[in-house]
């Protein structure tokens, strides 16, 4: 029987208040200090970890603090910053590209706008949504890997993509609450609801959710 709309956005409501409590302090994971860093942290940690990209990060932010000092460093120089980083050499295009784009158009300054932040040389909704939610308060569904495996387990959302994924959430989950809904999923992602072997018996909302013990 399929679920409907209302009862899905109540059930929705009922497990992002749990984990709430389950984990008040749930946050984003990368170390940023302003919106220019965690939107370069951003690009830099897809298939990669988070704690990976702030080792590598936090001390280079010391030395490179705007879009125009990355832009001093050669692709070779910068290369060798983030060797440690998966896929370095085609990130380092894509942040050096995208510095360049935040220089050229928008004096520099990170925008805060999904249509301005797309445009972005490397940056798509999910690294956006990561600033915007983040940094500047937009409503925002964060569809890390986490998310998107969490979310479908709950039966929250029955896709795949991360842009349907985040669609279907959009619908259920109030503006006001979607920043935090991001926040506590990760976190559960990543403590009890795991990819290989999610630890039914120990979550807190197993009854809530369709997926319990079947994995």
């Amino acid at each position: 029987m399929t679920e409907t709309l209302k009862n899905k956005t109540s059930r929705a409501a009922k497990i992002l208040d749990i984990l709430s409590n389950e984990y008040p302090d749930a946050a984003c994971h990368l170390t940023y200090n302003n919106p220019f860093e965690l939107l370069i942290s951003t690009l830099l940690a897809a298939q990669c970890t988070d704690e990976r990209v702030n080792m590598v990060m936090v001390p280079l932010y010391k030395k490179h603090k705007t879009p125009s000092d990355f832009l001093k460093l050669s692709q070779a120089e910068l290369e060798d910053e983030l060797r440690s980083i998966n896929f370095y050499r085609n990130k380092t295009k894509s942040v050096l590209a995208c510095c360049l784009s935040l220089v050229n158009e928008h004096n520099g300054k990170v925008p805060q706008t999904m249509e301005e932040l797309v445009k972005l040389a490397g940056v798509g909704r999910k690294t956006a949504n990561v600033v915007l939610g983040n940094c500047f308060g937009v409503p925002a569904i964060m569809t890390d890997t986490h998310l998107n495996r969490v979310s479908q387990r709950l039966g929250l959302t029955c896709n795949d993509k991360p842009e349907k994924i985040e669609t279907d959430l959009k619908e259920i989950i109030p503006d006001e609450q979607q920043v935090k809904y991001s926040h506590v999923i990760g976190q559960h992602g990543r403590t009890i609801c795991k990819a290989k072997k999610p630890l039914c018996g120990e979550c807190v909302v197993n009854k809530l959710c369709p997926s319990a013990f079947n994995i």
